[in-house]
């Protein structure tokens, strides 16, 4: 199995060369691509997830949805002598656990954290469900490996947690962490201050290479960027608030232009300003403060 997984050092697959318009009706481009030793990275358009390819049998870190899990399937048979043991679903929502049934076989085990399970449940997810779940903390080892699950608080959907690769060194997030870019649009799906939380925690962990559900691979530097961009948003927002500023004027006010070189600066700004304002609003209550006047 080792051997394989050296053969092909860099291995990536693309659909095949064809005109724009029928390349937009193939769908999304899916490749397989080393990262570190056993560990690659599967890539369908801008989703991301992990396979880890063991002498003891793959694992597979996010299903994405059903011709994603279709074309991943049909690819690790071909490519790697060993079976899929384990899925792993990053968090609940759909875009990252769906195409679960596609592994579905007796003898696969499906792992998420027990929010997730119990969200998946109670929404009627078309997926297979998880049979094993924790709470805290979960090491599975393979062979010399070990791949240990955490749990952070909320952050984004229930019971999304950071998967560490302890002797690659190699972290991988599914959306609470989104290296080189801006966050999405909105925030949909996002509880802030615990995305802050988590990714402080993630930055306390001993990893190297950081492996993101979307946008780029990455080093430390990318995840402190990250952080350093929400809290400095964070901050700005809240702050405006409590002088009595209007979501329209902080739009506008709030440049955050030592950021401008990440991904979806220009498109996502504004969105990122008025979404913290809705959840302060929201969650915090921050407009019913008797010190906040009325909105400038």
């Amino acid at each position: 199995m080792r051997s394989v997984s050296l053969a092909i050092s860099t291995l990536i697959v693309v659909v095949g060369l064809m005109s724009p318009a029928r390349a937009q009706d193939a769908g999304p481009e899916y490749r397989l691509e080393q990262v570190r030793g056993d560990l690659y990275r599967f890539s369908a358009g801008g989703y991301r997830s992990m396979v880890w390819a063991t002498e003891e049998g793959l694992v597979v870190l996010d299903t994405l949805n059903r011709p994603a899990a279709t074309w991943l399937k049909a690819e690790l048979a071909k490519r790697f002598n060993a079976p899929v043991r384990y899925v792993i679903y990053s968090h609940d929502h759909h875009d990252h656990s769906y195409g679960g049934d596609v592994f579905d076989d007796p003898s696969i085990i499906f792992i998420a954290h027990e929010r997730a399970r119990e969200q998946l449940i109670l929404t009627r997810a078309k997926t297979r469900l998880p049979e094993l779940t924790f709470q805290e903390e979960m090491a599975l080892t393979l062979g010399d490996e070990t791949l240990r699950l955490r749990y952070h608080g909320p952050n984004n959907g229930e019971g999304s947690i950071s998967m560490l690769f302890e002797r690659h060194k190699t972290l991988f997030v599914v959306d609470w962490i989104v290296a080189g870019r801006l966050p999405w649009k909105s925030f949909e799906g996002y509880d802030v201050e615990g995305v802050i939380r988590s990714t402080r925690e993630a930055l306390s962990l001993d990893w190297e290479v950081f492996v993101g559900g979307h946008a780029d691979v990455s080093d430390r530097k990318g995840v402190e960027r990250y952080l350093a961009y929400i809290e400095a948003l964070h901050g700005a927002v809240r702050d405006g608030m409590l002088k009595g500023q209007s979501k329209e004027a902080l739009m506008t006010s709030i440049t955050l232009e030592m950021f401008s070189d990440l991904k979806q600066y220009e498109a996502w700004r504004a969105q990122n300003v008025a979404a913290i304002y809705d959840q302060l609003a929201r969650d915090a209550y921050l407009l019913n403060r008797p010190e906040v006047g009325p909105a400038q």
